[in-house]
């Protein structure tokens, strides 16, 4: 199958959108637009896009920044990426296309 695959970048767990983690936002938009899986990487330290510094401190969890992978059709994608640019907390994305499949399906009932 032919779509793309989406990195969205939050440089703030603590962000909140309607009430939720920016996190759990982000996940919630993503079923919203039909999308069924993804991937949650918590990230230990980086530099955000105005070069701030954010690394996972005991005290400092809520400023650990996480990426959040999606893999779907382009048109689920672009939904989503609707869905995220009305949103209230600002977000960087990165996008290819890419091809994609199941392996290892011919053993299952």
């Amino acid at each position: 199958m032919q779509g793309s695959q989406l990195t969205v970048f939050a440089a703030n767990q603590g962000h909140r959108v309607r009430h939720l983690p920016v996190v759990d936002w982000i996940l919630e938009e993503a079923k919203r637009a039909g999308i069924q899986g993804a991937t949650v990487v918590e990230i230990a330290e980086g530099v955000d896009a105005k070069g701030k510094y954010h690394a996972a401190r005991f005290f400092e969890l809520a400023e650990q920044s996480v990426a959040v992978t999606f893999i779907a059709e382009d048109a689920r994608i672009d939904d989503l990426l609707e869905k995220l640019n009305v949103g209230v907390v600002r977000l960087f994305y990165t996008r290819t296309r890419i091809e994609y499949a199941t392996l290892g399906t011919k053993g299952e009932s």
